[in-house]
């Protein structure tokens, strides 16, 4: 029988080496992959494969945590609830968990100061999220991440589908006729804001469904305001983006912690209107008069607040139980607001034309200026500390006091370590 000669036996290894080489990167990826679960569990990584980790999952959603960490424990039940939703998107996100208190290498390369810390990791790429931590709300602000800067809809039943699964916690801007490339650039600067689409297939059913008679049209719809703008043009200069920009916002802003947040990316000064009771019937007639001003006013701001919603926020503007209520006031979303004299008060009757003359008056400069009560406006608006916030930053101030003197009485030196939730 005829025989072959065989490489010696030092090739073998060479030959193995360039067997690997010319594996194609998608066989190499997907064998890391296989070692981290796609089922929607929580992954658990650490040093020794938090790097094949992100080789391997396109959107890697990380919590940097640490086990004595109060805030990372009741967060853990969150993820858990979150993690299967998110897998199972259409571009799916995995949840992962590094013990960063442990792992303190890993954690530093990525700036890691703090429990907990949350990442997500979009091809390697790292993008801090600091958005709600509610498995509802986390997987909403997530899915902006994974989704397409500006959808491309062909039927009516596309749009709704759009529509629903947008959900309620952005607003959603639907073109119509509108030149794709103007969208996209706005759809990419303003993702983490808001959803974008256009619709290059609708019948009448939808002009009509959504209020407007000819194209094109852009549709700022905010589901969770029941609140829809409309823009025919410009499509150039400053026209558009001015739109989309001042939509961010619904017409009439209720204020609240969440909004205030909100009010810091928009550079408008905001109408003021502080009610008694923002929920009662009287007050839902005014937030539809002010909506009607606000849409004719885009370069301001209409909010509105409740003395029984927040008593806090509206005692810094001289606001007391025993003041005439509403009240009209213009802020500058800092530390100044204006009064407009003689027609800060709306009185019984005619709303619509006692806000047209406040108006008038402010842009005529017939204002007087008032600074906000209380010692630290900006910090409280800010960082949304509560009093009871402050109580406990205070009672553990004091216990670091009484464990640090206690351990100055004793005279063998003692490593201490201090951690910062």
């Amino acid at each position: 029988m005829a025989t072959r000669d065989l490489p010696p036996p030092v090739l073998f290894p060479l030959l193995h080496l360039l067997l690997l080489l010319l594996l194609p990167l998608s066989v190499r990826a997907a064998a890391a992959g296989d070692e981290f679960p796609r089922d929607g569990r929580v992954i658990e990584l650490d040093e020794s494969n938090f790097e094949r980790a992100l080789g391997a999952i396109d959107f890697l959603f990380v919590d940097f945590y640490a086990p004595w960490c109060g805030h990372c424990k009741r967060l853990s039940p969150e993820l858990d609830e979150a993690a299967p939703v998110l897998a199972g998107l259409s571009e799916p996100i995995f949840v992962a968990k590094v013990n960063a208190d442990k792992y303190r290498k890993l954690g530093s390369k990525y700036g890691v100061d703090g429990f907990p810390t949350l990442m997500l990791f979009i091809h390697g790429v790292p993008i801090e999220y600091t958005g709600s931590r509610k498995a509802d709300q986390l997987v909403r602000n997530l899915k902006k991440f994974v989704a397409p800067n500006v959808s491309i809809l062909e039927s009516d039943s596309a749009i709704k589908n759009f529509v629903e699964n947008a959900g309620t916690s952005f607003p959603i801007f639907l073109g119509f006729g509108v030149n794709e490339s103007l969208i996209a650039e706005y759809g990419g600067k303003y993702k983490k804001r808001a959803w974008f689409a256009i619709a290059k297939g609708f019948s009448d059913d939808i002009m009509v469904a959504y209020d407007f008679d000819k194209v094109p049209a852009l549709i700022a719809i905010h589901p969770k305001y029941k609140e829809q703008s409309l823009f025919y043009g410009p499509f150039e200069g400053n026209f558009l983006e001015d739109f989309v920009r001042q939509s961010l916002l619904p017409l009439t802003v209720p204020i609240n912690t969440e909004t205030l947040k909100m009010l810091n990316d928009d550079e408008r000064k905001v109408v003021l209107a502080i009610l008694e009771d923002d929920s009662d019937d009287k007050s839902a007639q005014l937030v539809k008069v002010l909506r009607s001003a606000a849409n004719a006013n885009r370069d301001l701001v209409f909010g509105y607040v409740g003395v029984k919603q927040w008593e806090e926020f509206v005692e810094t503007f001289d606001i007391s139980k025993s003041s005439q209520l509403p009240k009209l006031l213009v802020w500058d979303r800092n530390e100044e607001y204006e009064l407009v004299d003689g027609s800060e008060k709306l009185e019984e009757g005619d709303q619509a034309s006692q806000i047209s003359q406040f108006l008038e008056g402010y842009r005529g400069g017939r204002t007087t200026k008032k600074k906000v009560s209380g010692p630290s406006f900006m910090g409280f608006l800010n960082s949304l500390v509560s009093m009871n916030s402050l109580y406990i930053l205070i009672f553990v101030v004091a216990l670091l006091v009484v464990m640090v003197y206690f351990a100055g009485q004793d005279d063998t030196p003692q490593p201490r370590r201090v951690h910062e939730e």
